[in-house]
């Protein structure tokens, strides 16, 4: 049985290469033989997710007249990659690429530090902000005052408060999707969200399809919900979707489900233009594809001359394509574990049902304060203040990489929480160790890839400014000169958590 889970053709892969070798050389640098130079290109693009793990690669010949190079060229770079552990073979399956054993796995990303640790350590590893006071406590005086009605009932709501749906269904329709409450689903977070979709459209063994890079959190509930995840590289920089590899995974592996982030992607920031988003469904629609949409970012639009696209669902009348997550913990806080879905009333009576079997319903209080905000428009002011702050450390983050970390590359995204940075060729898994030495965390490229991938990345959130920024940047200079002097190696990184 064949190992590989997508194909890249000749005609791709060579692209990728060409474009790879536009990129500036550095100072003194020797050419190196024919077929090394195209092993060490397939490598970085494996590393760095532009080329998935477990992609089938154009057989020798295909290769060699895209690239116009003989086959004995593709053949020496094929085997070396074979030695060094980056490419399998089976007669009759082909050739697909893979990560050695030694490189490090996405596992988990960073657990937030107790406050107690805030004062010693810069935390980069949460894309969290404070709470938006005073809205955080004049929610919650709200939600006390409205809470005797429901303590003298049984306090179970499955699919979440009436109101609460009402509330949320109502917002849907504002923005030009008529949506009833019946088709709204409050759950517990974002996470409780989208883990009630995979044990419901995916057991184990099912592909789902991810963009890669991704919300790191994501793909280890996937995993270990024993789906196996198919990755779908995005495009350069704040390109976002790539519709012909999506269209090609869609078709090749036939995934149960789907998962992106449309509105300023986790991690690059990325925003899918209308045209991707009609795309995208369509082809999800023609292979029976459900995707599940997170739209937790959507709020956090940082640049005001932007303008806002529909939401993906806008494209899926009928309900049967797209399930739309959503979530109050990204654009107001974090320690409000409020989400929601949006889907068919069919599909949502079937996770309600599901639902009995995990947790029962999401807790009331924090149901009633998300209300109340929606209610009063406090909702709408607190995540005013929020995008405020954002852009402010966005800011002040970017201008201090720049100054200290001038050879670090990224595209500064017009919303969201985080930077994708990609790390002049240092490892991301080297600098978050030699980071925590120097007092900062970072979470590394290969937490938001399937199978080590991004190993020359690091994401940035915006979760400070000012002086602290300023600090950040420096210490992640020093993390970057010990790395770059042979220092940050040979330790084991924490097993952690990311936000």
């Amino acid at each position: 049985m064949a190992q590989w889970t997508s194909a890249v053709g000749a005609a791709q892969l060579a692209r990728q290469l060409q474009a790879q070798q536009q990129r500036p050389a550095g100072p003194g640098t020797r050419r190196p033989p024919a077929y090394r130079a195209l092993a060490d290109g397939i490598r970085l693009l494996v590393l760095e997710g532009r080329v998935a793990v477990a992609a089938r690669l154009p057989a020798e010949r295909e290769l060699a007249l895209a690239l116009a190079v003989s086959r004995t060229t593709v053949a020496a770079a094929y085997e070396a990659l074979r030695a060094e552990g980056f490419l399998e073979s089976r007669r009759g399956a082909g050739s697909w690429t893979a990560v050695p054993a030694g490189n490090p796995l996405p596992a988990r990303g960073l657990e937030p530090l107790p406050p107690e640790a805030l004062g010693s350590m810069i935390d980069l590893g949460c894309a969290s902000l404070p709470a938006p006071e005073p809205w955080l406590t004049r929610a919650v005086q709200g939600a006390l005052e409205e809470l005797p009605p429901y303590a003298h009932t049984h306090g179970d709501y499955p699919a979440g408060l009436p109101a609460l749906r009402q509330m949320i269904a109502d917002r849907y329709t504002a923005d030009g999707i008529p949506t009833m409450p019946e088709q709204i689903m409050v759950t517990t977070g974002a996470m409780g969200a989208i883990d009630a979709i995979c044990h419901l459209f995916a057991g184990r063994g099912e592909r789902i399809a991810v963009e890669s890079p991704s919300y790191a959190n994501i793909l280890q509930l996937m995993r270990e919900a024993g789906a196996r995840l198919v990755p779908v590289a995005m495009e350069e920089a704040l390109g976002g979707w790539d519709l012909n590899r999506w269209r090609q995974v869609l078709r090749d592996a036939a995934p149960r489900l789907g998962y992106v982030v449309a509105d300023f992607h986790n991690p690059t920031g990325a925003l899918a233009d209308e045209e991707r988003r009609r795309a995208l469904v369509d082809a999800a629609r023609s292979a029976g594809t459900v995707l599940v949409v997170d739209e937790t970012m959507r709020e956090l639009r940082l640049d005001e001359d932007v303008a806002m696209p529909r939401p993906v669902c806008a494209f899926d009348p009928a309900g049967s394509t797209v399930l739309t997550v959503g979530s109050a913990s990204k654009a107001f806080w974090a320690g409000m574990r409020i989400g929601w879905v949006r889907a068919a009333p069919d599909v949502i009576r079937s996770l309600v049902a599901a639902r009995a079997y995990a947790d029962m319903g999401t807790p009331v209080l924090e149901q009633l304060a998300v209300n109340w905000l929606m209610r009063t428009g406090g909702w709408q002011e607190a995540v005013r203040l929020r995008r405020e702050q954002a852009r402010e450390n966005r800011d002040a983050l970017v201008a201090a990489v720049r100054r200290e970390l001038p050879e670090w590359e990224f595209s500064v995204p017009a919303g969201g929480l985080t930077l994708w940075v990609r790390t002049g060729g240092l490892s991301g898994s080297r600098l978050a160790v030699a980071g925590e030495g120097v007092g900062v965390r970072v979470p590394s490229g290969p937490r938001f890839g399937v199978d080590g991938a991004f190993e020359g990345y690091v994401r940035l959130p915006f979760t400070v400014g000012g002086p602290v920024a300023d600090e950040a940047a420096q210490r992640l200079a020093q993390a970057a000169r010990l790395v770059g002097a042979g220092g940050g190696a040979g330790v084991e990184a924490p097993r952690t958590f990311v936000a």
